[in-house]
Protein backbone atom coordinates (compact mmCIF):
# COMPACT_ATOMS: atom_id res chain seq x y z
CA UNK A 1 0.00 0.00 0.00
CA UNK A 2 1.42 3.36 -1.10
CA UNK A 3 1.16 6.96 0.14
CA UNK A 4 0.16 9.96 -1.60
CA UNK A 5 1.56 13.09 0.00
CA UNK A 6 2.54 16.87 -0.61
CA UNK A 7 4.81 19.25 0.82
CA UNK A 8 2.70 22.05 1.03
CA UNK A 9 0.55 22.49 4.10
CA UNK A 10 -3.43 22.90 4.13
CA UNK A 11 -4.51 23.00 7.56
CA UNK A 12 -8.09 22.24 7.99
CA UNK A 13 -10.18 23.50 11.19
CA UNK A 14 -9.49 20.72 13.43
CA UNK A 15 -5.49 20.98 13.07
CA UNK A 16 -5.21 18.36 10.56
CA UNK A 17 -2.63 19.10 7.51
CA UNK A 18 -3.01 17.44 4.12
CA UNK A 19 0.12 16.20 5.16
CA UNK A 20 -0.90 14.11 8.30
CA UNK A 21 -3.84 12.43 6.27
CA UNK A 22 -3.35 11.59 2.27
CA UNK A 23 -3.55 7.75 2.42
CA UNK A 24 -3.86 6.09 -0.51
CA UNK A 25 -6.63 3.58 -0.41
CA UNK A 26 -8.02 5.22 2.31
CA UNK A 27 -11.24 6.21 0.57
CA UNK A 28 -12.00 2.77 -0.42
CA UNK A 29 -13.39 2.39 3.39
CA UNK A 30 -16.14 4.36 2.94
CA UNK A 31 -17.10 3.14 -0.57
CA UNK A 32 -15.34 6.48 -1.73
CA UNK A 33 -11.99 5.39 -3.73
CA UNK A 34 -10.33 7.90 -5.94
CA UNK A 35 -12.28 7.08 -9.74
CA UNK A 36 -15.59 7.04 -7.09
CA UNK A 37 -14.44 10.26 -5.52
CA UNK A 38 -14.36 12.07 -9.07
CA UNK A 39 -17.54 10.56 -10.17
CA UNK A 40 -19.76 12.13 -7.10
CA UNK A 41 -20.01 15.41 -8.48
CA UNK A 42 -21.12 13.61 -12.19
CA UNK A 43 -23.30 10.89 -9.81
CA UNK A 44 -26.71 13.84 -9.70
CA UNK A 45 -27.41 13.47 -12.77
CA UNK A 46 -28.25 10.00 -12.51
CA UNK A 47 -31.78 9.15 -12.40
CA UNK A 48 -32.21 5.35 -11.59
CA UNK A 49 -35.47 4.08 -12.54
CA UNK A 50 -35.58 2.24 -8.93
CA UNK A 51 -33.87 3.59 -6.18
CA UNK A 52 -34.39 0.67 -3.63
CA UNK A 53 -32.55 0.37 -0.95
CA UNK A 54 -31.63 -3.28 1.49
CA UNK A 55 -30.73 -4.72 4.70
CA UNK A 56 -29.84 -7.89 4.74
CA UNK A 57 -29.91 -9.94 7.88
CA UNK A 58 -27.15 -12.90 8.03
CA UNK A 59 -28.63 -15.52 10.75
CA UNK A 60 -25.86 -16.82 11.14
CA UNK A 61 -25.29 -20.88 12.27
CA UNK A 62 -28.83 -21.76 9.70
CA UNK A 63 -31.78 -21.31 11.56
CA UNK A 64 -34.17 -24.63 11.88
CA UNK A 65 -37.36 -24.50 9.30
CA UNK A 66 -39.40 -26.94 11.55
CA UNK A 67 -39.05 -24.81 14.42
CA UNK A 68 -39.21 -20.81 13.16
CA UNK A 69 -41.65 -20.46 9.90
CA UNK A 70 -42.59 -23.90 8.71
CA UNK A 71 -43.71 -25.99 11.35
CA UNK A 72 -44.59 -29.32 11.05
CA UNK A 73 -47.10 -30.03 14.06
CA UNK A 74 -48.80 -32.99 12.96
CA UNK A 75 -45.37 -34.93 12.55
CA UNK A 76 -44.06 -37.30 15.05
CA UNK A 77 -42.20 -35.68 17.41
CA UNK A 78 -38.44 -36.64 16.68
CA UNK A 79 -39.38 -34.39 13.93
CA UNK A 80 -41.57 -31.61 14.76
CA UNK A 81 -39.56 -30.52 17.56
CA UNK A 82 -40.28 -28.77 20.99
CA UNK A 83 -42.24 -25.94 19.61
CA UNK A 84 -45.54 -24.84 18.80
CA UNK A 85 -47.17 -23.43 15.92
CA UNK A 86 -49.18 -19.51 16.70
CA UNK A 87 -51.63 -17.79 14.16
CA UNK A 88 -50.56 -14.65 12.38
CA UNK A 89 -52.70 -11.63 11.82
CA UNK A 90 -53.17 -13.31 8.51
CA UNK A 91 -55.57 -16.00 8.16
CA UNK A 92 -53.47 -19.35 7.44
CA UNK A 93 -50.10 -18.30 8.05
CA UNK A 94 -48.45 -19.85 11.28
CA UNK A 95 -45.30 -19.68 12.27
CA UNK A 96 -43.36 -20.47 15.92
CA UNK A 97 -44.15 -19.60 19.41
CA UNK A 98 -41.23 -18.17 19.62
CA UNK A 99 -41.95 -15.31 17.28
CA UNK A 100 -44.96 -13.44 19.35
CA UNK A 101 -44.70 -9.87 17.83
CA UNK A 102 -43.60 -11.63 14.45
CA UNK A 103 -46.99 -13.05 14.15
CA UNK A 104 -48.41 -9.65 14.60
CA UNK A 105 -46.74 -8.04 11.15
CA UNK A 106 -47.09 -11.22 8.45
CA UNK A 107 -48.90 -8.96 6.43
CA UNK A 108 -45.70 -7.43 5.99
CA UNK A 109 -43.20 -10.09 5.28
CA UNK A 110 -43.17 -12.58 2.77
CA UNK A 111 -42.08 -16.55 3.22
CA UNK A 112 -40.55 -18.37 0.99
CA UNK A 113 -40.73 -22.11 2.06
CA UNK A 114 -39.10 -23.60 -0.64
CA UNK A 115 -35.12 -22.28 -0.72
CA UNK A 116 -31.98 -24.90 -1.00
CA UNK A 117 -28.90 -25.59 -2.09
CA UNK A 118 -27.10 -28.51 -3.75
CA UNK A 119 -23.60 -27.58 -2.36
CA UNK A 120 -21.67 -29.00 1.14
CA UNK A 121 -23.86 -28.83 3.67
CA UNK A 122 -21.10 -26.19 5.32
CA UNK A 123 -21.25 -22.74 6.86
CA UNK A 124 -18.82 -21.16 4.41
CA UNK A 125 -20.30 -22.07 1.13
CA UNK A 126 -23.97 -21.32 2.37
CA UNK A 127 -22.89 -17.91 3.28
CA UNK A 128 -20.99 -17.82 -0.27
CA UNK A 129 -24.20 -18.43 -1.90
CA UNK A 130 -26.85 -16.73 0.12
CA UNK A 131 -24.57 -13.09 -0.38
CA UNK A 132 -23.83 -13.53 -3.75
CA UNK A 133 -26.00 -16.27 -5.20
CA UNK A 134 -22.83 -18.41 -6.35
CA UNK A 135 -20.50 -21.09 -4.88
CA UNK A 136 -16.88 -19.59 -5.29
CA UNK A 137 -15.08 -21.82 -7.77
CA UNK A 138 -11.52 -21.93 -9.51
CA UNK A 139 -10.55 -19.13 -6.98
CA UNK A 140 -13.41 -16.50 -8.27
CA UNK A 141 -14.99 -14.82 -5.69
CA UNK A 142 -18.52 -13.57 -6.57
CA UNK A 143 -19.39 -10.11 -5.25
CA UNK A 144 -21.93 -9.80 -2.46
CA UNK A 145 -25.46 -7.60 -3.55
CA UNK A 146 -24.16 -3.85 -1.81
CA UNK A 147 -20.89 -4.56 -3.60
CA UNK A 148 -22.06 -4.64 -6.91
CA UNK A 149 -25.14 -1.66 -5.79
CA UNK A 150 -22.07 0.40 -4.82
CA UNK A 151 -20.61 -0.47 -8.17
CA UNK A 152 -23.81 0.40 -10.20
CA UNK A 153 -25.49 2.86 -8.16
CA UNK A 154 -22.23 4.80 -5.85
CA UNK A 155 -23.23 6.56 -2.69
CA UNK A 156 -25.12 9.13 -2.21
CA UNK A 157 -23.23 12.28 -0.64
CA UNK A 158 -20.55 11.37 1.96
CA UNK A 159 -21.90 8.02 3.66
CA UNK A 160 -20.89 4.65 2.33
CA UNK A 161 -22.93 3.36 0.24
CA UNK A 162 -21.99 -0.26 1.43
CA UNK A 163 -22.13 -1.28 5.30
CA UNK A 164 -21.37 -4.48 7.05
CA UNK A 165 -22.03 -4.27 11.17
CA UNK A 166 -21.42 -5.51 13.35
CA UNK A 167 -18.75 -7.42 12.58
CA UNK A 168 -17.70 -9.37 9.27
CA UNK A 169 -18.38 -13.21 9.84
CA UNK A 170 -15.47 -14.99 11.19
CA UNK A 171 -14.66 -18.41 11.76
CA UNK A 172 -17.41 -20.61 11.16
CA UNK A 173 -15.13 -24.12 10.24
CA UNK A 174 -14.20 -24.44 7.10
CA UNK A 175 -12.00 -21.44 6.55
CA UNK A 176 -13.48 -20.32 3.28
CA UNK A 177 -14.38 -16.73 1.93
CA UNK A 178 -18.48 -16.18 3.00
CA UNK A 179 -18.98 -13.86 0.60
CA UNK A 180 -18.71 -10.48 1.95
CA UNK A 181 -16.45 -8.87 0.22
CA UNK A 182 -16.82 -7.29 -3.49
CA UNK A 183 -14.77 -10.12 -4.45
CA UNK A 184 -13.03 -10.08 -8.24
CA UNK A 185 -14.38 -6.38 -8.43
CA UNK A 186 -11.43 -5.46 -5.70
CA UNK A 187 -11.83 -4.25 -2.46
CA UNK A 188 -12.72 -0.26 -3.67
CA UNK A 189 -16.07 -1.84 -3.82
CA UNK A 190 -15.47 -3.50 -0.14
CA UNK A 191 -18.00 -2.50 2.49
CA UNK A 192 -17.75 -0.19 4.98
CA UNK A 193 -16.49 -2.34 8.10
CA UNK A 194 -17.89 -1.13 11.63
CA UNK A 195 -16.09 -3.40 13.57
CA UNK A 196 -18.18 -2.38 16.98
CA UNK A 197 -20.57 -3.29 19.12
CA UNK A 198 -23.65 -0.72 19.17
CA UNK A 199 -24.76 -2.55 22.04
CA UNK A 200 -22.35 -1.89 24.01
CA UNK A 201 -22.54 0.95 26.62
CA UNK A 202 -19.37 2.61 25.38
CA UNK A 203 -20.51 2.51 21.76
CA UNK A 204 -19.43 5.74 19.99
CA UNK A 205 -19.36 6.62 16.79
CA UNK A 206 -17.59 4.67 14.54
CA UNK A 207 -14.26 7.15 13.19
CA UNK A 208 -15.24 8.13 9.78
CA UNK A 209 -11.18 8.78 8.90
CA UNK A 210 -9.11 5.06 7.43
CA UNK A 211 -8.40 3.76 11.19
CA UNK A 212 -4.56 3.60 10.68
CA UNK A 213 -4.78 7.20 10.61
CA UNK A 214 -6.56 7.47 13.18
CA UNK A 215 -3.76 5.29 15.26
CA UNK A 216 -0.72 7.23 13.70
CA UNK A 217 -2.07 10.47 14.85
CA UNK A 218 -2.97 9.22 18.52
CA UNK A 219 0.53 7.74 18.68
CA UNK A 220 2.92 10.89 17.77
CA UNK A 221 1.52 12.54 15.17
CA UNK A 222 4.69 15.54 15.12
CA UNK A 223 7.51 12.72 15.22
CA UNK A 224 6.81 9.26 13.57
CA UNK A 225 4.02 10.41 11.05
CA UNK A 226 5.89 13.54 9.84
CA UNK A 227 9.10 11.01 9.26
CA UNK A 228 6.33 8.51 7.10
CA UNK A 229 5.15 11.35 5.42
CA UNK A 230 8.38 12.77 4.62
CA UNK A 231 9.77 9.51 2.69
CA UNK A 232 6.62 9.35 0.25
CA UNK A 233 6.94 13.09 -0.80
CA UNK A 234 8.30 12.23 -3.97
CA UNK A 235 6.08 9.95 -4.54
CA UNK A 236 3.38 11.97 -4.65
CA UNK A 237 5.32 14.91 -6.50
CA UNK A 238 5.63 12.23 -9.25
CA UNK A 239 2.08 10.25 -9.23
CA UNK A 240 -0.93 11.31 -11.88
CA UNK A 241 -3.19 10.16 -9.27
CA UNK A 242 -1.44 11.80 -6.10
CA UNK A 243 -1.65 15.34 -8.19
CA UNK A 244 -5.27 14.58 -8.82
CA UNK A 245 -5.98 13.71 -5.04
CA UNK A 246 -4.01 16.96 -4.01
CA UNK A 247 -6.51 19.19 -6.29
CA UNK A 248 -9.43 18.37 -4.37
CA UNK A 249 -8.35 16.82 -1.38
CA UNK A 250 -9.95 19.76 0.84
CA UNK A 251 -13.20 18.39 -0.63
CA UNK A 252 -12.70 14.96 -0.09
CA UNK A 253 -11.89 15.67 3.56
CA UNK A 254 -15.24 17.43 4.07
CA UNK A 255 -16.84 14.38 2.62
CA UNK A 256 -15.17 11.90 5.49
CA UNK A 257 -15.87 14.09 8.05
CA UNK A 258 -20.01 14.83 7.52
CA UNK A 259 -21.55 15.69 10.56
CA UNK A 260 -24.57 13.56 8.57
CA UNK A 261 -22.03 10.57 7.94
CA UNK A 262 -21.18 10.66 11.62
CA UNK A 263 -24.93 11.43 12.65
CA UNK A 264 -25.99 7.94 11.15
CA UNK A 265 -24.30 5.93 13.20
CA UNK A 266 -24.69 7.52 16.36
CA UNK A 267 -27.17 5.15 18.21
CA UNK A 268 -27.21 8.02 21.22
CA UNK A 269 -29.70 10.01 19.03
CA UNK A 270 -32.75 7.59 19.44
CA UNK A 271 -34.66 7.75 22.66
CA UNK A 272 -33.77 5.03 25.25
CA UNK A 273 -37.16 3.45 24.96
CA UNK A 274 -36.56 2.77 21.07
CA UNK A 275 -33.28 1.21 21.76
CA UNK A 276 -34.79 -1.32 24.28
CA UNK A 277 -38.15 -2.23 21.88
CA UNK A 278 -34.85 -3.13 19.34
CA UNK A 279 -33.56 -5.56 22.03
CA UNK A 280 -29.89 -4.23 23.98
CA UNK A 281 -28.22 -6.48 22.32
CA UNK A 282 -25.42 -6.32 19.23
CA UNK A 283 -28.41 -7.71 16.63
CA UNK A 284 -30.88 -5.34 17.76
CA UNK A 285 -29.19 -2.41 18.02
CA UNK A 286 -27.82 -3.52 14.86
CA UNK A 287 -31.46 -3.75 13.19
CA UNK A 288 -31.86 -0.01 15.07
CA UNK A 289 -28.35 0.99 13.34
CA UNK A 290 -29.47 -0.15 10.03
CA UNK A 291 -32.71 1.46 9.91
CA UNK A 292 -30.81 4.85 10.57
CA UNK A 293 -27.92 4.38 7.93
CA UNK A 294 -31.03 3.47 5.01
CA UNK A 295 -32.46 6.75 6.64
CA UNK A 296 -29.60 8.42 6.38
CA UNK A 297 -28.63 7.37 2.50
CA UNK A 298 -26.88 4.16 3.06
CA UNK A 299 -27.99 1.95 0.44
CA UNK A 300 -26.86 -1.45 1.51
CA UNK A 301 -26.19 -2.60 5.15
CA UNK A 302 -25.65 -6.40 6.03
CA UNK A 303 -26.26 -7.33 10.22
CA UNK A 304 -24.49 -10.39 10.86
CA UNK A 305 -26.82 -12.07 13.80
CA UNK A 306 -23.17 -13.87 14.85
CA UNK A 307 -19.82 -13.93 14.08
CA UNK A 308 -19.27 -17.60 14.80
CA UNK A 309 -21.03 -21.06 15.78
CA UNK A 310 -18.54 -21.79 18.55
CA UNK A 311 -19.02 -21.50 21.75
CA UNK A 312 -21.44 -18.77 21.34
CA UNK A 313 -25.62 -18.92 21.88
CA UNK A 314 -26.47 -19.23 17.83
CA UNK A 315 -28.84 -20.83 15.69
CA UNK A 316 -26.43 -23.60 14.96
CA UNK A 317 -28.34 -25.90 17.93
CA UNK A 318 -26.32 -29.35 17.31
CA UNK A 319 -27.37 -29.86 20.34
CA UNK A 320 -24.43 -30.62 22.17
CA UNK A 321 -20.81 -28.00 22.79
CA UNK A 322 -19.57 -26.18 21.19
CA UNK A 323 -22.66 -25.35 19.98
CA UNK A 324 -26.13 -24.48 21.32
CA UNK A 325 -29.23 -26.38 22.88
CA UNK A 326 -32.39 -26.19 20.55
CA UNK A 327 -34.01 -24.64 24.27
CA UNK A 328 -31.83 -21.38 23.28
CA UNK A 329 -34.54 -20.79 20.17
CA UNK A 330 -37.00 -20.46 23.02
CA UNK A 331 -35.37 -18.41 25.72
CA UNK A 332 -32.64 -16.60 23.91
CA UNK A 333 -31.90 -16.57 19.92
CA UNK A 334 -35.37 -16.57 19.04
CA UNK A 335 -36.75 -13.55 21.27
CA UNK A 336 -33.68 -11.54 20.36
CA UNK A 337 -34.76 -11.96 16.39
CA UNK A 338 -38.15 -11.39 16.83
CA UNK A 339 -37.51 -7.94 18.68
CA UNK A 340 -34.84 -7.07 16.37
CA UNK A 341 -36.40 -7.75 13.01
CA UNK A 342 -40.00 -6.46 14.25
CA UNK A 343 -39.23 -3.35 15.68
CA UNK A 344 -37.12 -2.77 11.98
CA UNK A 345 -40.65 -3.32 10.09
CA UNK A 346 -42.42 -1.69 12.43
CA UNK A 347 -40.13 1.59 11.98
CA UNK A 348 -39.60 1.35 8.29
CA UNK A 349 -43.49 1.10 7.57
CA UNK A 350 -43.76 4.07 9.93
CA UNK A 351 -41.32 6.13 8.55
CA UNK A 352 -42.40 5.70 5.09
CA UNK A 353 -39.27 3.55 4.21
CA UNK A 354 -40.50 0.25 3.89
CA UNK A 355 -41.42 0.24 0.43
CA UNK A 356 -37.96 1.55 -0.85
CA UNK A 357 -35.97 -0.83 1.52
CA UNK A 358 -36.14 -4.13 0.84
CA UNK A 359 -35.38 -6.69 3.55
CA UNK A 360 -34.09 -10.24 3.69
CA UNK A 361 -33.76 -12.76 6.57
CA UNK A 362 -31.94 -15.73 5.91
CA UNK A 363 -29.50 -18.23 7.20
CA UNK A 364 -26.80 -20.35 5.04
CA UNK A 365 -29.04 -23.61 5.07
CA UNK A 366 -32.05 -25.03 7.41
CA UNK A 367 -31.51 -27.92 9.68
CA UNK A 368 -32.17 -31.53 9.83
CA UNK A 369 -35.96 -32.43 9.47
CA UNK A 370 -35.38 -35.47 12.70
CA UNK A 371 -34.12 -34.30 15.86
CA UNK A 372 -30.24 -36.01 16.51
CA UNK A 373 -29.55 -38.02 19.01
CA UNK A 374 -27.81 -34.69 21.18
CA UNK A 375 -31.39 -33.49 21.10
CA UNK A 376 -30.50 -31.04 18.72
CA UNK A 377 -30.80 -30.45 14.65
CA UNK A 378 -27.81 -31.09 11.95
CA UNK A 379 -26.99 -28.92 9.03
CA UNK A 380 -29.50 -29.23 6.16
CA UNK A 381 -29.62 -27.61 2.62
CA UNK A 382 -31.89 -29.43 1.28
CA UNK A 383 -34.47 -27.22 2.03
CA UNK A 384 -35.19 -23.90 4.25
CA UNK A 385 -37.11 -20.69 5.22
CA UNK A 386 -36.29 -17.44 3.77
CA UNK A 387 -38.13 -14.00 5.00
CA UNK A 388 -38.58 -10.82 2.67
CA UNK A 389 -40.23 -7.61 3.45
CA UNK A 390 -40.54 -4.14 2.01
CA UNK A 391 -38.82 -3.25 -1.59
CA UNK A 392 -41.57 -4.00 -3.76
CA UNK A 393 -42.08 -7.70 -2.21
CA UNK A 394 -46.02 -8.35 -1.32
CA UNK A 395 -46.45 -9.21 2.29
CA UNK A 396 -49.11 -11.43 3.76
CA UNK A 397 -47.64 -15.00 1.52
CA UNK A 398 -46.21 -18.20 1.33
CA UNK A 399 -44.32 -19.08 -1.67
CA UNK A 400 -43.27 -22.58 -2.29
CA UNK A 401 -43.79 -24.96 -0.02
CA UNK A 402 -41.90 -28.11 2.14
CA UNK A 403 -43.12 -31.76 2.27
CA UNK A 404 -44.72 -33.66 5.06
CA UNK A 405 -41.22 -33.16 7.27
CA UNK A 406 -39.83 -30.25 5.75
CA UNK A 407 -37.04 -31.89 3.99
CA UNK A 408 -37.46 -31.26 0.81
CA UNK A 409 -39.36 -28.72 -1.25
CA UNK A 410 -42.19 -29.75 -2.81
CA UNK A 411 -43.58 -26.60 -4.46
CA UNK A 412 -41.73 -24.05 -6.31
CA UNK A 413 -38.23 -25.13 -5.75
CA UNK A 414 -35.87 -21.69 -5.43
CA UNK A 415 -31.93 -22.07 -5.15
CA UNK A 416 -29.83 -18.76 -4.37
CA UNK A 417 -29.36 -17.37 -7.62
CA UNK A 418 -33.08 -17.07 -8.19
CA UNK A 419 -32.78 -15.24 -4.69
CA UNK A 420 -29.89 -12.92 -6.51
CA UNK A 421 -31.91 -12.29 -9.53
CA UNK A 422 -34.77 -11.26 -7.06
CA UNK A 423 -32.78 -8.99 -4.98
CA UNK A 424 -31.35 -7.41 -8.24
CA UNK A 425 -34.53 -6.90 -9.57
CA UNK A 426 -35.77 -5.15 -6.21
CA UNK A 427 -32.43 -2.69 -6.90
CA UNK A 428 -33.03 -2.66 -10.21
CA UNK A 429 -29.67 -3.62 -11.41
CA UNK A 430 -30.48 -5.74 -14.69
CA UNK A 431 -29.58 -9.34 -13.96
CA UNK A 432 -27.96 -10.04 -17.30
CA UNK A 433 -25.45 -7.41 -16.32
CA UNK A 434 -21.75 -8.72 -17.65
CA UNK A 435 -18.74 -7.81 -14.95
CA UNK A 436 -15.33 -8.24 -15.96
CA UNK A 437 -12.79 -9.77 -13.64
CA UNK A 438 -9.18 -8.68 -13.39
CA UNK A 439 -8.10 -10.88 -15.82
CA UNK A 440 -10.65 -9.70 -18.31
CA UNK A 441 -13.20 -12.65 -17.67
CA UNK A 442 -16.46 -11.59 -18.78
CA UNK A 443 -19.16 -12.87 -15.63
CA UNK A 444 -22.85 -12.35 -16.33
CA UNK A 445 -24.58 -11.07 -13.05
CA UNK A 446 -27.21 -13.85 -12.53
CA UNK A 447 -26.67 -16.94 -14.39
CA UNK A 448 -28.90 -18.41 -17.41
CA UNK A 449 -31.74 -20.26 -15.55
CA UNK A 450 -31.72 -18.25 -12.67
CA UNK A 451 -35.06 -15.46 -13.26
CA UNK A 452 -36.38 -13.48 -10.26
CA UNK A 453 -39.17 -14.73 -8.08
CA UNK A 454 -42.25 -12.83 -9.70
CA UNK A 455 -45.00 -14.06 -7.00
CA UNK A 456 -42.90 -12.19 -4.11
CA UNK A 457 -43.43 -8.85 -5.82
CA UNK A 458 -47.12 -6.81 -5.49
Amino acid sequence: MFRLDADKKVHFCDGVTRRDFLHAGALAMLGLTLPQFMDLKAMGAVNPTKDINCIQLMLVGGPSQLDTWDMKPDAPASIRGPYKPIKTNVSGIQISEIFPRMAQHADKFALLRSMYHTAAAVHDTGCQMMQTGRLFRGGLESPNYGSVLNKEKGPIGAIPANVLLPYPIGQLGGNLPHGDTAGFLGKKYDPFVLNADPSDPDFKVPDMLPPDYIAALRVDRRRDWRNLIDQSVSYFETSQDARLMDSTFSEAYTLMTSSKARAAFDLNQEPEDVRKKYGMNRFGQGCLLSRRLVENGVRFVTVNMFETVFNEITWDIHGSAPFSPISCMGNLVGPMFDNGFTSLIEDLQQRGLLENTLVIATGEFGRTPRINPAGGRDHWPQCWTIVLAGGGIKGGQVVGASDSIGAAPKDRPVQPSHLAATVYHALGIPIDLILATPEGRQVRLVDHGFDPIMELFS
